[in-house]
C-alpha cells in the first residue's frame, strides 16, 4: 500500500494504517506489558465504569491484593490530566485490575471475569481495541493505530501471519461499532489490494524511464 490516508466510513475517519499495518498480539514475547506500562490508565466509557463499580464483587476474585486495595480505597477509575476518565492504578504503575497467570503473563480481571461468565461485558473497549486509539470529536470519531514500541513483537508476528491489524481487531471493532461497519473496513481493504498492483506497476514503469533516461 502507498501512501497514508484517510479513509470515511459512516461517521468515522479511519487511517488506512489499519490496512496496510500487520499486528498480532504475541504474549508470550510482552507478557501483556501495555497492561503494565503507560502514564495513565486505560481509557473508559462513562458507562463502563457503572458495569464496573456494579460488577466489582465478582472481578474481584481474578484481581491482585494490591489492586483490590486500590479500587476500594479510590474507586475504579480517576481522571487523567485531560479529564477523561481512566482505569485505576497501583501505586501509579500497573491497571488495578491487572494479574498473572501461571506462565507470568499479564491478563485482565474483568476479561477473566467475562470469559468465565461472572459477568455480562468484556474488558474496557479501548483495551480491546488497542492498537487502535480513538479520538471522539462532536461530529465524528477518528481510528488510529498507534505505534508503541513494546508491541514490536506483535508487528513482527503480524507481518509473519500477514494479518491486518482490522482483520486481527474484528471481535472489538464488530463489538464497538457493529458488523455492518466491519463489514465496510473488509470492503475498504479489498479496494485497496486492488490498487496495488497498478501502483507497482506505476513505481516500476517510473523507475525504468529514469533508468533509460540515464542510459541516454
Amino acid at each position: 500500500m502507498g501512501s497514508f490516508m484517510i479513509v470515511e466510513i459512516e461517521d468515522k475517519l479511519v487511517s488506512s494504517e489499519l490496512f496496510s499495518k500487520q499486528f498480532v498480539c504475541n504474549l508470550s514475547a510482552c507478557k501483556g506489558a501495555c497492561c503494565v506500562e503507560g502514564d495513565t490508565g486505560a481509557p473508559l466509557e462513562r458507562d463502563e465504569i457503572k458495569l464496573i463499580e456494579k460488577s466489582l464483587d465478582k472481578i474481584k476474585p481474578y484481581m491482585t491484593a494490591a489492586g483490590i486495595e486500590a479500587v476500594d480505597e479510590a474507586g475504579v477509575s480517576y481522571l487523567d490530566p485531560y479529564k477523561a476518565p481512566v482505569t485505576m492504578l497501583v501505586e501509579g504503575k500497573e491497571c488495578a485490575f491487572v494479574f498473572k497467570d501461571e506462565q507470568g503473563i499479564t491478563k485482565c480481571a474483568i476479561e477473566k471475569a467475562y470469559r468465565q461468565g461472572d459477568i455480562p461485558f468484556n474488558k474496557p473497549v479501548s483495551c480491546h481495541l488497542y492498537p487502535i486509539r480513538v479520538t471522539k470529536r462532536k461530529n465524528f470519531e477518528s481510528l488510529n493505530y498507534d505505534r508503541w514500541e513494546i508491541c514490536k513483537d506483535a508487528c513482527t508476528l503480524g507481518e509473519e501471519l500477514k494479518v491486518p491489524v482490522y482483520r486481527f481487531l474484528k471481535e472489538p471493532i464488530e463489538r464497538a461499532y457493529g458488523k455492518t461497519f466491519y463489514a465496510e473496513l473488509d470492503k475498504v481493504a479489498q479496494e485497496l489490494q486492488k490498487q496495488e498492483p497498478s501502483e507497482k506497476k506505476e513505481n516500476k514503469s517510473s523507475a525504468k524511464t529514469s533508468e533509460d533516461k540515464r542510459k541516454k
